[in-house]
Protein backbone atom coordinates (compact mmCIF):
# COMPACT_ATOMS: atom_id res chain seq x y z
CA UNK A 1 0.00 0.00 0.00
CA UNK A 2 1.42 3.41 -0.92
CA UNK A 3 1.76 6.19 1.65
CA UNK A 4 -1.12 8.09 0.00
CA UNK A 5 -3.37 5.05 0.14
CA UNK A 6 -2.37 4.41 3.76
CA UNK A 7 -3.14 8.02 4.74
CA UNK A 8 -6.50 7.86 2.92
CA UNK A 9 -7.40 4.58 4.65
CA UNK A 10 -6.48 6.04 8.04
CA UNK A 11 -8.51 9.18 7.35
CA UNK A 12 -11.50 7.00 6.50
CA UNK A 13 -11.13 4.94 9.69
CA UNK A 14 -10.65 8.13 11.70
CA UNK A 15 -14.13 9.30 10.81
CA UNK A 16 -15.25 6.98 13.62
CA UNK A 17 -16.29 8.65 16.90
CA UNK A 18 -14.01 6.34 18.93
CA UNK A 19 -10.91 8.06 20.36
CA UNK A 20 -9.13 4.70 20.74
CA UNK A 21 -9.56 3.93 17.02
CA UNK A 22 -8.32 7.37 16.01
CA UNK A 23 -5.29 7.07 18.28
CA UNK A 24 -4.47 3.58 17.01
CA UNK A 25 -4.72 4.95 13.46
CA UNK A 26 -1.96 7.43 14.34
CA UNK A 27 0.35 5.49 16.64
CA UNK A 28 -0.82 1.86 16.81
CA UNK A 29 1.88 0.36 14.63
CA UNK A 30 4.75 -1.58 16.26
CA UNK A 31 7.47 0.54 14.67
CA UNK A 32 5.67 3.80 15.44
CA UNK A 33 5.41 2.92 19.12
CA UNK A 34 9.10 1.98 19.26
CA UNK A 35 10.06 5.24 17.52
CA UNK A 36 8.04 7.11 20.14
CA UNK A 37 9.71 5.11 22.93
CA UNK A 38 13.12 6.20 21.61
CA UNK A 39 11.93 9.79 21.07
CA UNK A 40 11.29 10.12 24.81
CA UNK A 41 15.05 9.72 25.30
CA UNK A 42 15.56 12.99 23.37
CA UNK A 43 15.97 14.18 19.80
CA UNK A 44 17.50 11.59 17.50
CA UNK A 45 18.78 11.57 13.97
CA UNK A 46 17.42 9.18 11.37
CA UNK A 47 20.58 7.07 11.46
CA UNK A 48 20.45 6.78 15.27
CA UNK A 49 16.85 5.59 15.17
CA UNK A 50 17.61 3.16 12.36
CA UNK A 51 20.53 1.66 14.31
CA UNK A 52 18.64 1.55 17.61
CA UNK A 53 15.56 -0.14 16.17
CA UNK A 54 17.11 -2.25 13.41
CA UNK A 55 14.28 -1.04 11.17
CA UNK A 56 14.44 -0.85 7.37
CA UNK A 57 15.15 2.69 6.16
CA UNK A 58 12.01 2.85 3.99
CA UNK A 59 9.78 1.82 6.92
CA UNK A 60 11.48 4.28 9.26
CA UNK A 61 11.11 7.06 6.71
CA UNK A 62 7.42 6.27 6.28
CA UNK A 63 6.71 6.17 10.04
CA UNK A 64 8.69 9.34 10.74
CA UNK A 65 6.87 11.12 7.92
CA UNK A 66 3.52 10.09 9.38
CA UNK A 67 4.48 11.24 12.87
CA UNK A 68 5.69 14.61 11.57
CA UNK A 69 2.55 14.97 9.43
CA UNK A 70 0.40 14.22 12.49
CA UNK A 71 2.25 16.86 14.54
CA UNK A 72 3.61 14.27 17.00
CA UNK A 73 7.25 14.75 16.00
CA UNK A 74 9.01 17.72 14.48
CA UNK A 75 12.32 18.05 12.72
CA UNK A 76 15.02 20.18 14.28
CA UNK A 77 18.66 20.86 13.51
CA UNK A 78 20.89 18.10 14.87
CA UNK A 79 22.61 18.91 18.16
CA UNK A 80 26.05 18.45 16.57
CA UNK A 81 25.36 21.45 14.25
CA UNK A 82 25.78 19.23 11.18
CA UNK A 83 23.51 19.54 8.18
CA UNK A 84 21.46 16.59 9.46
CA UNK A 85 18.01 16.89 11.00
CA UNK A 86 16.91 15.32 14.27
CA UNK A 87 13.40 14.26 15.25
CA UNK A 88 11.96 15.57 18.50
CA UNK A 89 8.62 15.23 20.24
CA UNK A 90 6.16 18.10 20.02
CA UNK A 91 3.83 18.93 22.92
CA UNK A 92 1.30 16.62 21.24
CA UNK A 93 3.94 13.88 21.15
CA UNK A 94 4.95 14.39 24.78
CA UNK A 95 1.29 13.95 25.72
CA UNK A 96 1.68 10.30 24.65
CA UNK A 97 3.90 9.71 27.70
CA UNK A 98 1.15 7.92 29.67
CA UNK A 99 0.46 5.64 26.68
CA UNK A 100 4.12 4.57 26.49
CA UNK A 101 4.32 4.16 30.29
CA UNK A 102 1.14 2.06 30.33
CA UNK A 103 2.53 -0.23 27.60
CA UNK A 104 5.87 -0.48 29.43
CA UNK A 105 4.27 -1.31 32.77
CA UNK A 106 1.93 -3.87 31.23
CA UNK A 107 4.98 -5.47 29.59
CA UNK A 108 6.90 -5.50 32.88
CA UNK A 109 4.02 -7.36 34.50
CA UNK A 110 3.06 -9.79 31.72
CA UNK A 111 5.75 -10.03 29.02
CA UNK A 112 8.65 -11.25 31.20
CA UNK A 113 9.21 -14.46 33.13
CA UNK A 114 9.80 -14.16 36.89
CA UNK A 115 13.43 -13.23 37.56
CA UNK A 116 14.08 -12.16 33.97
CA UNK A 117 16.19 -8.99 33.58
CA UNK A 118 14.79 -5.74 32.14
CA UNK A 119 15.64 -2.06 32.27
CA UNK A 120 13.15 -0.15 34.44
CA UNK A 121 12.29 3.47 33.68
CA UNK A 122 13.68 5.54 36.56
CA UNK A 123 12.34 8.77 38.03
CA UNK A 124 15.45 10.99 37.98
CA UNK A 125 14.24 12.87 41.07
CA UNK A 126 13.85 9.82 43.33
CA UNK A 127 16.14 7.33 41.57
CA UNK A 128 13.35 4.76 41.82
CA UNK A 129 11.31 3.01 39.11
CA UNK A 130 8.10 4.84 38.25
CA UNK A 131 5.12 3.84 40.38
CA UNK A 132 2.47 1.80 38.60
CA UNK A 133 0.23 4.08 36.51
CA UNK A 134 -3.32 4.20 37.87
CA UNK A 135 -6.33 6.39 37.34
CA UNK A 136 -7.94 7.92 40.38
CA UNK A 137 -10.97 10.00 41.28
CA UNK A 138 -10.44 13.42 42.87
CA UNK A 139 -10.68 11.74 46.31
CA UNK A 140 -7.77 9.43 45.39
CA UNK A 141 -9.81 6.24 45.09
CA UNK A 142 -8.88 4.10 42.07
CA UNK A 143 -11.12 3.91 39.01
CA UNK A 144 -11.55 0.29 37.94
CA UNK A 145 -12.57 -0.81 34.42
CA UNK A 146 -15.86 -2.21 35.77
CA UNK A 147 -16.68 1.27 37.09
CA UNK A 148 -16.59 2.99 33.70
CA UNK A 149 -19.09 3.25 30.84
CA UNK A 150 -19.27 5.01 27.48
CA UNK A 151 -21.15 8.29 27.58
CA UNK A 152 -23.32 9.84 24.90
CA UNK A 153 -21.60 11.28 21.83
CA UNK A 154 -20.63 14.92 22.39
CA UNK A 155 -18.15 17.46 21.05
CA UNK A 156 -14.61 17.35 22.41
CA UNK A 157 -14.21 19.79 25.28
CA UNK A 158 -17.93 19.85 26.15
Amino acid sequence: MTRGATVAAKRQASADACPVMRTVDLVGDRWTLLILRDAFDGPARFSQLQRSLGIAKNILSDRLGGLVEAGILRTAPAADTSAYQAYALTDKGRDLFNVIIALRQWGEQYAFDPGEDYRPLIDQTTGEPLPHLTYARPDGSPVRPSETALGEVRPIGA
